[in-house]
């Protein structure tokens, strides 16, 4: 880390849930981190009004404006880059990235994901841990990579599965977990105790298994 406070670029693409409860933790100083940026592709994003309702510099790079996901891609890469975080953090981010953009930000990238990795990744987990039956389903952050949603798991959090559970009841009941572990993670990224080495996450100079930190 360059400084005690962890400076954080924060990426949405919607109602920015996540984002609010980072903050939440950075002002009851319970996370020792500022957020220099907060940057949309979605010109609509409630994120974007929850950062600038924060005082926090609030960036909309429309992907729409762009040729392609390359282009895009190198103009997000120099607009965080201005900013000069220590780690992106993706919250609800709806761009599939380029590996070139991946790799030039290693170790320095975290997503949270409905599910309990390996299993579904991409969209519609909550329905397809539904239609499958399972008895549990939950959330994951993970150290991003060039795969998607294949760079190695740090914490998992498991939820119930109910009989009748819509999609949506679902979504809310793993949300609430995310709201909990993203903070977390980040406490341990500022702490300078959380790291990838060898495409492994490791916690306390210790190797994390495949399923994350304190995960059953």
């Amino acid at each position: 880390m360059s400084s005690s406070v962890t400076k954080l670029c924060v990426l949405i693409s919607g109602n920015g849930s996540n984002l609010q409860a980072i903050i939440d933790e950075i002002e009851a100083e319970r996370l020792p981190a500022k957020i220099v940026g907060v940057i949309s592709n979605r010109p609509n994003a409630f994120g974007l009004e929850r950062a600038k309702n924060a005082g926090i510099p609030a960036i909309c790079l429309d992907h729409t404006r762009y040729e392609d996901r390359v282009d895009y891609d190198a103009a997000l890469q120099g607009a965080i880059e201005e900013l000069q975080p220590d780690v992106i953090v993706l919250a609800g981010f709806m761009r599939i990235l380029t590996p070139e953009f991946v790799n030039a930000f290693t170790g320095k990238l975290l997503n949270i994901h409905p599910s309990l990795l390996p299993k579904y990744k991409g969209l519609n987990t909550h329905q397809r841990a539904i239609d499958n039956g399972d008895k549990e389903h939950g959330v994951s952050v993970h150290f991003v990579t060039p795969e998607l949603d294949g760079g190695p798991v740090i914490i998992q959090s498991r939820v119930p599965v109910f009989e009748g559970d819509s999609a949506v009841e679902l979504a809310e009941r793993v949300q609430e977990q995310e709201r909990r572990l993203y903070p977390l993670v980040l406490s341990w990224f500022s702490a300078g105790r959380l790291t990838m080495r060898n495409n492994r996450a490791i916690l306390d100079e210790q190797e994390l298994p495949e399923s994350g930190y304190a995960s059953e």
